[in-house]
């Protein structure tokens, strides 16, 4: 019996496809594309673990920017401070976000709706006043600068990438670690029989809250050395605002929703910055009218707008 359309596009390996597509980008576009693409990589990384709070519990986290701000000040601090590798300074970060997302969550999922979202927030800006504050690690208001970028002259071995510039290469790693990331995530929400999933059933707000922050902590790394340099900004809850409006802007009942959002805000914000230096009022009117027009996300309206397409189709012709 032949496969339903619906069905072969469901077998399709989406991340790999995108990964496939997104890798070319050195090659086929110049250095702004490549920085762009950075950023959206780590920010649909950052995106895509606030909805697996979002979309897989309903839990609104007002203050997931302290796990991404911890997994980049660990991550920057043992690579500045201590020469560590990125093999280890990544998992690190990880592990120290899972780690603080654990500590806080045992005080914030005992409360539900504002109550929970306000003592995300609380937890957070307690995280941002240590960064602030605690000059002898984490460098307080100057915060770290020259974060070094890994040591990816491993690369100079494998054809095609031996050519690249070190931001370049630096994009093909970040790549990796999103699409791994994703992989995984994807595998937690689909997956009825993985390990992790039976996790999060048996306890979900708490489950899903450590692994949530040990993904946001792998976004918050990356983005350390991106940016190269790690700042007590990283921790300042409006980053919570922004993650939260690429999230709900792509759509939190559909995997790719964050992705598309993250895509989505960090182009418009460059091009708006283009253009006028009222960035964020512009920026505004054009969310609300987008999310007039899709309430469900940009995602969830593509997905409407085709299936109603689909109907028309089959009426018309006769199906």
């Amino acid at each position: 019996m032949m496969k339903k359309p619906a069905t072969l596009v469901r077998r399709i390996p989406w991340v790999l496809v995108v990964f496939v597509a997104a890798l070319f980008i050195p090659w086929v576009g110049n250095r702004y594309d490549t920085f762009l693409a950075t950023q959206i990589a780590i920010s649909a990384l950052f995106a895509m673990s606030l909805n697996l709070l979002l979309g897989t519990t309903g839990l609104v986290s007002f203050g997931h920017v302290a796990y991404f701000g911890i997994g980049s000040y660990v991550c920057g601090i043992l690579m500045k401070t201590y020469a560590a590798p990125f093999s280890i300074a990544l998992p690190a970060a990880a592990a120290g976000s899972a780690l603080g997302a654990l500590v806080f969550g045992f005080f914030c999922v005992r409360l539900t709706k504002i109550y929970f979202a306000m003592l995300t927030l609380a937890f957070s800006q307690i995280v941002w006043a240590i960064c602030f504050k605690w000059n002898d690690v984490t460098g307080g208001d100057q915060g770290l600068p020259d974060v070094p970028y890994p040591d990816l002259d491993w690369m100079s071995s494998i054809p095609f990438l031996n050519d690249l510039r070190i931001a370049d290469q630096f994009y093909v790693l970040t790549l990796v670690v999103v699409m791994l990331s994703l992989a995984a995530i994807k595998r937690i929400v689909a997956s009825p029989f993985g390990l992790m999933l039976t996790t999060i059933r048996e306890n979900p707000e708490r489950a899903a809250f450590v692994i949530a922050g040990g993904f946001a902590g792998i976004a918050g790394a990356m983005f350390g050395i991106f940016d190269r340099g790690v700042f007590a900004d990283f921790v300042y809850w409006p980053k919570s605002a922004e993650v939260m409006i690429m999230t709900i802007l792509g759509g939190i009942d559909h995997f790719w929703g964050p992705v598309v959002g993250a895509a989505t805000l960090v182009l418009l914000n460059q091009e708006i910055t283009s253009y006028t230096e009222y960035w964020p009022f512009v920026l505004g009117v054009i969310l609300l009218l987008l999310l007039f027009v899709f309430p469900g996300g940009i995602v969830g309206g593509l997905t409407s707008g085709l299936a109603w397409l689909r109907r028309k189709t089959g009426e018309r012709f006769g199906a």
